[in-house]
């Protein structure tokens, strides 16, 4: 029998990718959408069904739940930008924290109306542990988060112990900085990537960045949203840490850029502002996946190094594409 999922966030990088995983797999797939994406998104893909809905609306996640009647629900959806939940608390907490929620209390729900589980997948951040006080940080790790985006998922991430503790089979996913080709350019990574692919293209031109020193964990994000089908497919339902366990700075990444195009001298063409440093910067994070390569089997393909350069080179290739007439 063909199972069906939930995926929230479906539009996204990390959405998208598990879209294509599960249709590959024969599963049937129902996505959330904004309302005003509905139709656009229904006309582009029609493999899947859409709905319309918002994480920041109950009663909107309520009855998609309830007319998708999933075996799974994917809840990759949210407002992932630190530096907008910085301006924007309230909205980042109910779509991040509340609407999560909502999906663990409308799974429940169901669970109980149709008596067959309904398992959940809830995507958390290595932002919940803030400022943590071990490093390498492990599924273990207390959580006290510096930002609100942090706060939003640590919310989300304690909720779902306490559903586990009622019945539903709700795992937790705490992802470390996965990048793709598929990051919109408001995350740092991109900026560069995209960013450096112009600078090649018009032998010329700046790159305004924070701050270069801030170390983080980057992975391949379809390593990670493999590692998502594997939790979903565990008998039981726990906390997964996913993570390289290698911390590299922004300015190592804005290297391997620019070195991916043949340039080397790349702290000429970047400029620090100060307004794009964080009011709050969490310290380093870099994750332990020990219990994930233990219980999954799950390693990541792809090296630092070697994301970098993928990523440049689409951006390249994009720019190549719009100039070939």
């Amino acid at each position: 029998m063909s199972k069906t999922a939930v995926v929230t966030g479906i539009t996204g990088q990390d959405g998208s990718y598990l879209a294509e995983r599960l249709l590959h797999d024969g599963v049937t797939v129902h996505g959330l959408v904004l309302p005003q994406e509905l139709n656009e998104m229904a006309e582009s893909t029609r493999s899947i069904v859409y709905h319309a809905g918002d994480l920041a609306d109950p009663a909107s996640i309520t009855r998609v739940i309830e007319e998708a009647r999933p075996d799974v629900i994917y809840n990759l959806g949210g407002l992932s930008s630190v530096a907008f939940s910085w301006e924007h608390p309230t909205l980042v907490g109910q779509a991040c924290g509340l609407g999560a929620v909502a999906i663990m209390e409308a799974a429940l729900r169901l669970q109980t109306a149709i008596g067959k589980s309904v398992k959940v997948l809830q995507a958390s951040s290595a932002e919940v542990f803030g400022n943590p006080e071990q490093i390498p940080q492990t599924e273990l790790t207390p959580i006290r988060p510096v930002n609100p985006y942090g706060a939003a998922k640590a919310y989300a991430h304690l909720s779902a112990a306490v559903f586990r503790s009622r019945g539903l089979p709700v795992s937790t996913v705490i992802l470390y900085n996965h990048e793709s080709p598929r990051r919109p350019d408001t995350f740092v990574t991109r900026k560069i990537t995209s960013r450096v692919a112009q600078i090649a293209r018009d032998g010329g031109g700046t790159l305004s960045l924070g701050n270069l020193d801030a170390r983080r964990d980057w992975g391949w994000a379809p390593d990670y949203v493999e590692a998502m089908l594997l939790i979903a497919a565990q008998p039981e339902a726990d906390d997964y840490l996913i993570a390289t366990g290698e911390a590299h700075s922004v300015g190592e990444f804005a290297a391997l850029a620019f070195a991916q195009v043949g340039i080397d001298n790349w702290r000429d063409y970047v400029i620090v502002d100060p307004d794009l440093v964080r009011p709050a910067e969490a310290a380093l994070q870099v994750g332990d996946a020990t219990k994930a390569r233990e219980r999954l089997g799950w390693r990541p393909s792809a090296g630092f190094a070697e994301l970098v350069g993928r990523m440049v080179d689409y951006d390249v290739a994009q720019l190549n594409e719009r100039l070939t007439p």
